[in-house]
């Protein structure tokens, strides 16, 4: 319990920050260039000109972590000059960075989804085995709170469980998030993708409140990797999805994660329009920002 590893999922080929990057009002030529070339957690949305990332990986290290690995697409080389060179154990500001390299399939044109990306940074870290680590996305800025919470689970596996009112997400993306139900004791019984009306009534707790995931899980090692091969391709969108892996796993154990019920707003980093409004956000909340420990 409590082994400071991190997966931090950065493999995917950003196609909706890249779609439409003249769309983003008031952001200047220069993030709008890196929108279109860079992965989107390497924009350098901080008012400093250090990337989302940099921010990341500081709420990571801050909640406890030191052992990261982040998994790229093939052109890894952008990631590579932020935070180090090589393959393994990159010295960075406290934490030691690692890459895992999800390749794009032979007759496709991005990879094969979440579980793939976990699958890859699994099979990439057999050095984990009888462990646990907290996997989540490279493109949300997940709170020292929330990440110290994942750290600090008792139970096997688990998530944040966050309310829906609280993430202040207009409701056109707000209803894409998987929604979350959990039995009486706090144990996830399903997730639920782009749900329907009748399965949101469902999802509610007796308050009316609906949880939902941003995906950040903490995973037993050894849990995760025996479901993770088996992982089926989403009918519509011919990937293999964590949120099916997870469902898999609870197949298999009933209290195999644990929800943790969170409030709180979490800057999300995924269309160009979102540009302005993480960097205000970083300017207010993390003025004179720096890696460096105070």
């Amino acid at each position: 319990m409590n082994e400071p590893n991190l997966v931090i999922l950065a493999g995917g080929v950003s196609s909706r920050m890249k779609k439409n990057p003249a769309d983003a009002a008031g952001v200047d030529a220069d993030l709008l260039r890196q929108a279109k070339e860079l992965p989107k957690s390497l924009i350098t949305a901080g008012p400093t000109g250090r990337p989302l990332m940099d921010y990341l990986l500081f709420n990571a290290r801050e909640a406890g972590y030191r052992d990261i690995v982040i998994v790229v697409g093939e052109q890894s080389q952008p990631f590579r000059e932020f935070y180090g060179l090589a393959d393994r154990h990159n010295a960075f500001h406290g934490l030691s960075i690692s890459y895992a390299v999800q390749r794009i399939p032979e007759g496709r044109k991005k990879p094969l989804g979440t579980a793939d990306a976990v699958q890859v940074a699994v099979q990439d870290r057999p050095d984990w085995h009888g462990q646990q680590f907290t996997v989540c996305n490279s493109d949300n800025l997940y709170s020292i709170s929330a990440f110290t919470t994942m750290l600090n689970l008792t139970d096997e596996g688990g998530l944040v469980d966050y309310d829906r009112d609280a993430l202040q997400c207009e409701p056109s993306r707000i209803n894409a998030f998987a929604v979350i139900k959990r039995d009486g004791l706090g144990y996830v019984v399903d997730i639920v993708e782009k749900p329907d009306a009748h399965q949101l009534a469902a999802a509610a707790d007796e308050n009316g409140r609906l949880g939902v995931s941003m995906n950040i899980f903490r995973f037993s090692y050894d849990a995760i990797a025996r479901v993770l091969e088996s992982v089926p391709l989403h009918p519509v969108r011919l990937e293999k999805e964590l949120p099916t892996a997870v469902r898999m796993m609870i197949g298999e154990n009933p209290k195999a994660i644990k929800a943790i019920l969170v409030g709180e707003f979490v800057p999300d980093l995924t269309h160009p329009e979102d540009i302005a409004k993480v960097r205000e956000y970083l300017d207010r909340e993390y003025p004179n920002f720096t890696l460096e420990r105070s």
